[in-house]
């Protein structure tokens, strides 16, 4: 088939954009200036993993905005009621809501409608009528006002948003270039600031609420006693000592106009420097003309900062606070009282941090184990198909570029996992390319020339290529849709490859194969390897060996099932929750002092793991009781002992994940498992027959069973990374089953009579040399990054070179016999029916 004019500038173009695209990303960064004006393109922007920095997952506390909430509306409630003169004392919180007894009839008509008034309404999704922010109900003489789930939304959606702001005040005031800020689902905020390698100052920025509040002491209460009514014991920021605090707001921190860091002019120590508004600064004039002699307390977030005695008044509504600071305290809480408060608390829920040197190395041995994974894949290539495979080779360049290029049109991340797919995604796009060289041969020996071999070659693979294609992508979808941070930069990374190898791999290859045919004029197209001709491989009965080979996989199966339980998988802190700590010394770190500074802090289970000479380890401390909180100050901790430990040792990496998340992350990683594997199921039912369906599902988890054994064997880190490898490892097998497959239903058609049993062996003998050139191919993509790539890779190459070996020899020695087994038991069945329902026709 011709290939129009048209067509060939439309491809053309689509490669021009596609390499310029790419270009930013490969140029140094004085070089990108000078070409900026006549390359509107960007780079693609580096992961923290690769360039070092901070990633915090905040979510806003639901439960206090909610208390807020109706601790704003008791106020409320009790203001009307103080207005139509009506007893106040029996407006109350009652669990969520406010609850007011009013015996009276005439008061509480007088009541309600001033009552219905705190009812606003609310915004709805849609053209639906606003909703009200809060139900207004009687029962008898009880009034009740409870938050509506509108209201509630509304309320958390309009805390994020402000909160998201604050946070960009506090972080841009604390001078973090380019950070990321952003919404992540209905209650998170995600936040990640790279080059920050020690995000500690940072977390309790963004951490705090920074409630600020000005309050008279009661010298007349005992600290040691019960607080009277109207007074609180609050403990002291930095002294340790607890002060009686008046519960009245004499000033609120709203009133504050700037605050910035200072010197005492007396100790030279740094203090903060505040000033109010005009109404705050004659609150504050007549607060310390009234006070004179007594202390006067600055309290945040319910704790005392400073309480210093008023000496004499103050009228110009500037004050100061002092303590025990360092400048980089004072400068943390002059910003947090810059940027005012946040409306709910936030609680750090992930945290994860890469050092810059960690992350310089990360994209060392992501480029170096790229640049042998896709040497290793085109010297393959040239050794089975000689000249053809360098064309094969030029797709594969090409497709590596656009991949590239697409990452930086969209703003897409790129991950170290994210390198990983683009890797793996190389070796999945040689699939297309031994497809299609594999069916020009099959037609070449038929006796077809040149072009029609071509032709009709491209034709009988695109779709095989479509649907091993669809059923890789199903995985790679739901692995988007269901993962988190470089997870999900691995699957854009893969769903790109899986798009653009249809183009590179068959529309690019396609021509210029038939240019190179067209212009040498070649009435035969022959595809010997790099050593000669192609041997005919001899035929092989699989099928006589089928009850050994399904015994063999079975007893592997159940071992790994064993195994799963005992000793059962090495779940990382993704799924588990806990604490990672990487550290590095440039001396050989004593591992028996370090752990024992460690069981001193009684953290629980703490793990050791010595790598890179003696002078790195990896620190793991199991999930803290309590919540998120819990798991921060439990990381400082480590990082105190190991700094005492390890002088002069430095954090490479940090991982916290609290329970919140760790929960969430397996839920959804096995979900997406089951979710891939029903996609598949539906898929193939849809393209082939239910049999063939069942067969692949039944084969599958054979192969997902010998793979999730191989973690447990070998003890490698079961994390996201590792849901990662095994949903892509569900797409490669089933796209190794679904070419056998396709080859059988395309015989099932030429050769009607044949006994199934040798259909079976037939096809399989047909396939046999793609299967196993493609699982060199991706093989041999991930052994570099198996063996050089790092620990944050390693736990998705290696189980995914062991998946590549067992799909590819399930495809060949048990998907056949089982999709037989499926096929003789329903035609047996369906024989046995026909034979009952003649039985029971009667007979004339």
């Amino acid at each position: 088939m011709r290939t129009s004019r048209w067509a060939v500038l439309a491809y053309v173009a689509i490669i021009i954009f596609g390499c310029l695209a790419a270009l930013p990303s490969v140029l140094t960064p004085a070089m990108r200036e000078q070409v900026a004006s006549v390359l509107p393109f960007e780079p693609v922007t580096l992961g923290l993993d690769l360039r070092g920095g901070s990633h915090l997952v905040l979510e806003v506390d639901g439960a206090g905005l909610q208390k807020a909430r109706l601790n704003s509306l008791l106020d409320d409630t009790r203001r009307v009621l103080r207005g139509e003169r009506v007893s106040a004392s029996s407006a109350r919180i009652s669990g969520n809501s406010v609850t007011v007894s009013i015996p009276d009839a005439q008061d509480r008509d007088k009541v309600l409608p001033k009552l219905q008034e705190l009812a606003t309404p609310v915004g709805t999704v849609g053209f639906a009528a606003p909703a009200p922010e809060v139900e207004v109900t009687t029962a008898g003489d009880v009034i009740t006002l409870a938050m509506t789930e509108a209201g509630l939304a509304d309320r958390m959606t309009k805390a994020v948003e402000q909160s998201l702001e604050i946070i960009r005040n506090r972080v841009d005031q604390v001078g973090v270039a380019e950070p990321l800020i952003q919404r992540i689902g209905s209650n998170r905020i995600l936040v990640q600031l790279p080059g920050l390698q020690d995000p500690t100052r940072l977390r309790e920025l963004l951490g705090s609420t920074a409630q600020m509040s000005f309050h008279m002491l009661d010298q007349s209460v005992d600290v040691t006693q019960p607080a009277p009514r109207g007074v609180d014991i609050l403990p002291g920021a930095n002294d340790g000592n607890r002060y009686p605090v008046e519960s009245r707001v004499a000033i609120s921190g709203e009133r504050l106009d700037d605050a910035k860091v200072g010197f005492d002019q007396r100790t030279n120590q740094p203090v903060v420097d505040f000033s109010f508004d005009s109404l705050g600064a004659r609150q504050f004039a007549d607060i310390t003309r009234e006070n004179v002699g007594r202390p006067f307390a600055i309290v945040l977030d319910g704790k005392v900062l400073t309480a210093p005695v008023i000496n004499e008044p103050i009228l110009g509504g500037r004050g100061q606070i002092s303590g025990s600071f360092t400048v980089e305290e004072a400068t943390v809480l002059s910003a947090l009282l810059r940027s005012g408060a946040l409306p709910a608390p936030l609680t750090i829920i992930e945290e994860r941090s890469v050092g810059p040197n960690l992350g310089s190395d990360s994209i060392r041995m992501g480029l170096f184990t790229g640049l042998a994974g896709f040497g290793l894949v085109v010297v393959l290539m040239v050794m089975l198909y000689g000249a053809w495979g360098m064309i094969a080779n030029v797709g594969l360049v090409l497709h590596t570029i656009m991949t590239i290029g697409v990452l930086g049109l969209i703003g897409s991340t790129l991950t170290l996992p994210g390198i990983a797919g683009i890797i793996l995604g190389i070796g999945m796009a040689v699939d297309a390319n031994i497809l299609i060289n594999a069916r020009i041969r099959e037609e070449t020996e038929a006796g077809a020339g040149a072009m029609k071999a071509l032709d009709i070659g491209f034709n009988k693979a695109y779709a095989t290529i479509i649907d091993s294609n669809v059923t890789t992508l199903a995985g790679t979808v739901l692995l988007f849709w269901f993962g988190s941070g470089p997870v999900k930069g691995f699957a854009v990374t893969m769903m790109l490859g899986i798009g653009i190898s249809m183009f590179t791999s068959v529309t690019v290859v396609r021509l210029l194969m038939r240019e190179v045919v067209v212009r040498r004029k070649m009435k035969k197209l022959e595809i010997p390897s790099l050593f000669g001709k192609v041997p005919q491989l001899p035929n092989f009965s699989f099928m006589k060996g089928r009850f050994l080979a399904i015994g063999f996989s079975a007893f592997l199966s159940i071992s790994s099932v064993i195994l799963f339980f005992t000793p059962g998988l090495n779940y990382g802190i993704d799924f588990i929750g806990g604490i990672q700590v990487e550290a590095v010394s440039k001396e050989k770190i004593n591992l028996p002092t370090l752990r024992q500074s460690l069981e001193e802090l009684n953290l629980g289970e703490v793990a050791l793991q010595d790598f890179g000479g003696g002078q790195s380890v990896l620190i793991r401390v199991q999930r803290q009781p309590g919540g998120e909180q819990a798991q921060t100050v439990a990381l400082n901790k480590v990082k105190d002992a190991v700094t005492t430990a390890i002088p002069g040792a430095s954090m490479e990496r940090t991982e916290v994940v609290g329970p919140t998340v760790s929960g969430e992350l397996a839920r959804s990683g096995f979900l997406a498992v089951a979710l891939a594997m029903l996609a598949i199921l539906l898929y193939i039912w849809f393209r082939f027959e239910w049999h063939f369906a069942v067969g692949a599902i039944a084969v599958l988890l054979l192969d997902i069973t010998k793979t999730v054994g191989f973690f447990a064997l070998t003890g490698i880190d079961f994390n996201l990374t590792a849901i990662a490898a095994l949903l892509t490892m569900i797409g490669y097998s089933v796209n190794d089953k679904v070419v056998v497959y396709d080859r059988m239903r395309e015989n099932l058609r030429k050769y009607k009579s044949m006994p199934f049993s040798d259909l079976i062996d037939m096809s399989i003998n047909q396939v046999i040399a793609r299967c196993i050139f493609t699982s060199a191919a991706t093989a041999l993509s991930l052994v570099p990054m198996a063996i050089w790539g790092g620990e944050a890779v390693q736990s998705f190459a290696w189980p995914m070179i062991f998946g590549v070996i067992v799909a590819t020899t399930s495809s060949i020695y048990i998907g056949g016999p089982i999709l037989l087994f499926l096929s003789r038991w329903w035609k047996e069945r369906e024989a046995a029916r026909s034979a009952g329902q003649q039985a029971e026709t009667p007979t004339a």
